[in-house]
C-alpha cells in the first residue's frame, strides 16, 4: 500500500490523474446529454424517442457508443491518409486542452493561468483547424464545403465571443477564471451580468450593457459550436453530414464526443464570466467547495439545456444571413458595449 500510496504521489503520475478527470466528466456528461436531447427533442415534438433500451430507454447512448466503436474504420482511398486520420484528435485535443483552465470548484482547476482567457480562447481555435483539415483532407466535395462553411462561421463568430469575453475581463479586472469567479462570489446580485461587485451607482449604469453582451455571448456560442440555427457546416439537407462525411467508427465517435464537450465548455464560459461559476446564488448558503462543482455543472447544464431546446425549436439560418448576424448586429453592440462600460468604469 505505501509503494502504491509513493507511486500515486509522484508529480507526473498526479499530474496525469488529475489531467485524466475532465476527460471521464466529459465521458459521462456526453452519455447523459445524448439521452437528454433525443428526449427533450421527443417531447418538442409530442413523442416518446427511446423506450426500449432499458427502462425509458436509458441504456440507448451506451448502445449507441458500442455500435460506434465496433464499426469498420473505412478510410477513402483518395483521401490525404495522415490529415484524415489526424483530424478528429485535432479537434478532440483543441477541446480538451480548454477544460485545464475551466474552473470546477475554488479547489479544482486544471492550470490556474494567469492568462487563463487568453490561452482559452487560443486553444479552442485549433477546432477550426481539425474541421478544415477534415474537410479538405476527405477528398469530398460535401466535406470540403462543410469544412469551408464551418471556417467561415467559427472565425466569424469567434470574434464576437472574444470581445464579450473583454467585458467581463474589463469588469472584473483579471483575466484569470478563478479570480473573475472570485469577482462574483457573495450572491446572485454579485454577478457580472448584473454588474458584479461594483459600486451601486455603476452597477445601473453598466446593467443594460453587461446584459446585452450576455445575451450576444450566447448567441455567438450557440454559433461556435455549430448548433441550429447556425448548423451549416454540418447540414444534413445540403451536405449530408457536411465534414465528417467520410468519417466512420471511433474517428466519428471523435467528432462527436467533441461537439458535445464544446457544447459544455461554451456554456461554462459563460457561467465562469457572468454567471458567478462556482459560487453559490444564495451567498454563504450551500456554498464551498463541494458545493462549487454542483453549481458550476448545474448552471451550465441549464445552457445545455437552452441550446437543445433552440435546436429543436428554430429553423436554419442562410450563409449569408449567418455573417450578416455577426458581423453587421453581434461585432458592432460590442464594441458599442466596450466603450460604453470602458467610459463608466473611468469616468
Amino acid at each position: 500500500m505505501d509503494s502504491l500510496y509513493a507511486f500515486l504521489s509522484q508529480p507526473l503520475v498526479l499530474s496525469v490523474l488529475l489531467g485524466a478527470i475532465p476527460l471521464v466528466f466529459i465521458i459521462v456528461y456526453a452519455l447523459v446529454v445524448l439521452y437528454m436531447e433525443m428526449k427533450v427533442a421527443a417531447h418538442i415534438q409530442d413523442r416518446l424517442a427511446y423506450m426500449r433500451t432499458g427502462w425509458h430507454g436509458v441504456l440507448q447512448p451506451f448502445a449507441d457508443m458500442l455500435k460506434l466503436l465496433q464499426k469498420e474504420d473505412v478510410v477513402p482511398v483518395q483521401a490525404d491518409q495522415f490529415l484524415f486520420r489526424v483530424a478528429p484528435y485535432v479537434v478532440f485535443a483543441g477541446t480538451y486542452a480548454a477544460y485545464a483552465v475551466l474552473p470546477f470548484s475554488s479547489i479544482y482547476v486544471g492550470a490556474n493561468l494567469n492568462l487563463g482567457v487568453f490561452f482559452l480562447i487560443a486553444v479552442s481555435s485549433l477546432v477550426v483547424a481539425g474541421i478544415l483539415m477534415a474537410g479538405w483532407a476527405s477528398n469530398n466535395k460535401w466535406a470540403i464545403f462543410g469544412g469551408l462553411r464551418s471556417a467561415a462561421q467559427m472565425i466569424s463568430y469567434e470574434i464576437p465571443t472574444a470581445l464579450s469575453i473583454v467585458v467581463a475581463t474589463m469588469i472584473a479586472g483579471s483575466l484569470n477564471l478563478q479570480d473573475v469567479t472570485r469577482f462574483q462570489d457573495g450572491g446572485i446580485q454579485n454577478w457580472i451580468v448584473f454588474g458584479g461587485t461594483l459600486p451601486l451607482t455603476q452597477k445601473l449604469l453598466i446593467l443594460p450593457f453587461t446584459l446585452i453582451t450576455f445575451v450576444i455571448l450566447f448567441v455567438a456560442s450557440v454559433a461556435e459550436v455549430n448548433r441550429t440555427p447556425f448548423d451549416l457546416p454540418e447540414a444534413e439537407s445540403e451536405l449530408v453530414q457536411g465534414f465528417n462525411t467520410e468519417y466512420s467508427g471511433m474517428r466519428f465517435a471523435m467528432f462527436y464526443l467533441a461537439e458535445y464537450a464544446n457544447l459544455f465548455l461554451v456554456s461554462a464560459v459563460a457561467v465562469s464570466l457572468f454567471l458567478g461559476g462556482w459560487s453559490s446564488p444564495f451567498g454563504s448558503f450551500l456554498s464551498g467547495p463541494v458545493w462549487g462543482i454542483f453549481w458550476f455543472v448545474m448552471k451550465a447544464m441549464v445552457f445545455v439545456f437552452m441550446q437543445i431546446w433552440i435546436r429543436w425549436t428554430l429553423p436554419r439560418l442562410r450563409v449569408d444571413q449567418l455573417l450578416y448576424t455577426s458581423w453587421k448586429v453581434l461585432t458592432p453592440w460590442l464594441f458599442a458595449c466596450i466603450v460604453a462600460i470602458g467610459f463608466i468604469l473611468v469616468a
